[in-house]
């Protein structure tokens, strides 16, 4: 569920680019006018605004934003303008051939999307960089990480809610006899059943595990496994169980202790606004006893705290 507010009297995409214009012009940026209304627009209204901002001034909204717009801000929002797998082809790319290579932020996103949202993802990647993201991920990873990622971008899954509790109680099986039953661990089995089994499968096979052997799978996950091969089987298994606590606990990790990683929370608020922060937001309060927001407002400032707020929504 979204936390998007949009205006009950949204002006035109027309109107929405020409006050961008304006708020380009003169001497520096009009910051607080550029968050008040890309904010407040879904993502259908931020690409009218786009072609309408290329028709009348013939040059690239998100060009012009780049100039205008800096550090955590301008990070935040050339994400938020593209399209959800213009987004997130974007966010690989960059985690995988970026300056810094983040195996972690790539992790995340190949093991919490959907079979069908990942093959638009990688129609995407290839129509926006010209390379392909199997190619990426081959060069960046290596091992059993690089295995399973390879076979989740590339593997077609059901995605409905129907399981077969033979198959579940079969998997279950076969995971303890790969892991704790065993010395040592079949990796391979792990691999197989976590990247081509569903959602709703590997749920229910998680549930299985515990009941029948007495320990969870995500101990069994954690004690047999580690390194990023560990971190994109868990992503897989607690995305499968509850994606909005997944994604609450990946911004508590993103703003605990000492300093914040900007680049997580910003891929997290932005990517997940749209489809279930309101959820996140809900496991965030349970989970830390502390409204998300408020968890951000501490930990931002200036305009990017403003924007970061606007895409959260209220406190409820």
């Amino acid at each position: 569920m979204s936390t998007l507010s949009i205006p009950p009297v949204l002006s035109s995409p027309r109107q929405d680019a020409i006050d961008l214009y304006k708020a380009f012009k003169g001497f520096g940026c009009d910051s607080a006018a550029v968050v008040n209304i890309l904010a407040h627009r879904d993502a259908t209204q931020r690409a009218l605004i786009q072609q309408e901002y290329r028709a009348m001034y013939s040059e690239e909204l998100i060009k012009r934003l780049s100039s205008e717009l800096s550090g955590n801000l301008k990070r935040a929002m050339l994400l938020w303008v593209l399209d959800p797998p213009g987004r997130d082809a974007t966010i690989l790319r960059q985690a995988l051939s970026g300056d810094v290579i983040d195996l972690q932020a790539a992790t995340e996103v190949i093991c919490s999307r959907t079979p069908s949202m990942i093959q638009i993802i990688k129609q995407a990647y290839y129509a926006k960089f010209g390379s392909y993201l199997e190619h990426d991920i081959h060069r960046q990873t290596s091992g059993d990480h690089q295995k399973l990622l390879l076979a989740c971008v590339s593997m077609p899954r059901y995605e409905g809610p129907e399981v077969d509790s033979i198959m579940v109680a079969n998997d279950a099986k076969a995971l303890f006899k790969a892991g704790e039953k065993r010395l040592g661990t079949d990796e391979k089995a792990f691999i197989r059943i976590f990247s081509e089994r569903s959602s709703a499968h590997l749920a229910a096979v998680s549930s299985c595990y515990s009941h029948t052997y007495g320990s969870s799978l995500e101990k069994a996950v954690k004690s047999e496994t580690s390194g990023y091969f560990e971190v994109a089987l868990l992503a897989i298994l607690r995305v499968a169980e509850n994606p909005a606590k997944y994604f609450a606990k990946v911004l508590r990790k993103a703003m605990k202790g000492l300093g914040t990683n900007d680049t997580t929370l910003i891929r997290v608020v932005v990517s997940r606004t749209e489809i279930d922060m309101q959820y996140i937001k809900a496991e965030y309060r349970k989970k830390y006893n502390k409204p998300l927001k408020d968890a951000i407002h501490s930990e931002t400032s200036g305009h990017y705290r403003t924007f970061l707020l606007s895409l959260v929504g209220p406190n409820n």
